[in-house]
């Protein structure tokens, strides 16, 4: 008891430190799962890239398997567009694109008949091709609406967004579970300072010099551990002891979670401008183009004129019909923003995603953020536990050196 009278404050410490190998363990193994982007050391194992940037192709596609299953189908992202809104919205770019198309492909393909027509008889042809385009535009829309599936890739679409900006993949996982990390961090002093007082009583009895390691590594493991237990389990309320009740933090505020991560996927990802790219430039963008080159001849009707195919040619008529095509393709993703602020309304993807997410299963809900944390789960607890057996030795060392 001299000896602690002595040196109380050293001993007092014991507790302290404990609580800070709890905490710096948890902001390590935090900042290991999002940094750094890339990989920074010699390649392949002498040093370290975050978690979810490392694994970003199979982390994206997981969060979009729950995004496409269970809460948005490509369907519902065109459903609410009326073709005939769209087409009225679009109809002011679409007259200069049409006349700088028609001149073109006319001036390509019949250059001496186009310009040995009366400017007069130009502009009829461009007026009538103008009357047609709203029509098969929303035509266009009308039949990828009827085959989404065959049209848009929403999968793709979204995993490529997160593979490719691997900071905005952390942001959803980081902002998804703010408050849990937050959690996970504030943990690590309560349960740390806890273990550091039992540590502190079995320092005093036995002054064995594992001790401390021991305890260093006991508390960067378990209190690792029991934070991340603490934030999935149980899925359900649930009361302990007969008096404490407990919900896995995460499920416990489903509501806040689901506005945050909705209005961040239909801010950054499912956007109007992005689903209209990935449908004109996508990789089922060429069943587009065919949807487009049905449309010409069913508004145009230039199949049904004989005359046209036989003044051109057969194979050139399918050629200038694909020009066409190609050149419709190339202007619409331009076009398309005149109409983001009615798609944007009309979509409504962030109340679609928020209600949506307010009825999922605890365990499906459970799967928007576990997954950043059940990948590579085991190497931050062990960091923790390392980092924490060095601080107790370290500790030890002290104890020993001012107490001897």
């Amino acid at each position: 008891m001299s000896d602690f009278a002595q040196h109380w404050p050293l001993y007092a410490s014991i507790p302290l430190v404990a609580a800070l190998i709890g905490y710096v363990t948890k902001l390590v193994a935090i900042r290991m799962m999002f940094q750094p982007l890339e990989f920074v050391g010699v390649k392949p194992f002498l040093g370290w890239q975050g978690i979810v940037p490392k694994r970003a192709a199979r982390m994206a596609s997981i969060a979009c398997d729950t995004m496409t299953q269970q809460l948005i189908k490509p369907a519902e992202v065109l459903d609410r567009l009326d073709p005939a809104r769209v087409a009225k919205e679009l109809e002011k770019p679409l007259m200069s694109a049409v006349e700088e198309i028609v001149r073109d492909v006319a001036s390509q393909y019949q250059a001496d008949l186009w310009e040995s027509m009366p400017v007069r008889m130009q502009e009829m042809v461009i007026r009538r091709v103008q009357a047609e385009a709203p029509k098969m535009i929303a035509g266009v829309l009308d039949a990828i609406k009827e085959d989404i599936d065959q049209v848009f890739d929403l999968k793709d679409m979204v995993v490529t967004a997160l593979v490719k900006d691997k900071a905005l993949l952390n942001r959803i996982f980081r902002e998804s579970g703010s408050k849990e990390f937050q959690f996970i961090a504030r943990s690590g002093l309560v349960f740390g300072g806890l273990i550091g007082v039992v540590q502190l009583i079995v320092w005093l009895l036995f002054r064995f010099p594992l001790i401390m390691p021991l305890f260093g590594l006991f508390t960067g493991w378990f209190t690792d551990w029991l934070a991340l237990k603490m934030i999935f389990v149980p899925r359900r309320p649930k009361k302990y002891f007969g008096i404490v009740e407990w919900q896995g933090l995460f499920l416990k505020r489903r509501e806040e979670v689901a506005e945050a991560y909705g209005a961040l996927i239909a801010k950054e990802i499912i956007t109007p401008h992005n689903v209209l790219e990935a449908v004109l430039r996508g990789p089922l963008s060429d069943r587009v183009l065919a949807l487009i080159q049905r449309q010409i001849d069913t508004e145009l009707g230039l199949s049904r004129r004989p005359l046209v195919v036989f003044a051109v040619g057969s194979k050139r008529y399918q050629e200038m019909k694909l020009s066409i095509s190609r050149k419709i393709m190339d202007r619409l993703p331009e076009s398309m923003r005149y109409i983001e602020d009615y798609a944007e309304d009309a979509m409504d993807i962030r109340n679609l995603l928020v209600t949506k997410m307010k009825e999922l299963e605890p365990e499906e809900f459970e799967e928007l953020l576990r997954p950043a944390f059940q990948q590579d789960e085991w190497i931050l607890i062990a960091t923790g536990a390392i980092l924490g057996f060095c601080m107790g030795e370290a500790q030890v060392l002290l104890l020993e050196h001012f107490s001897g």
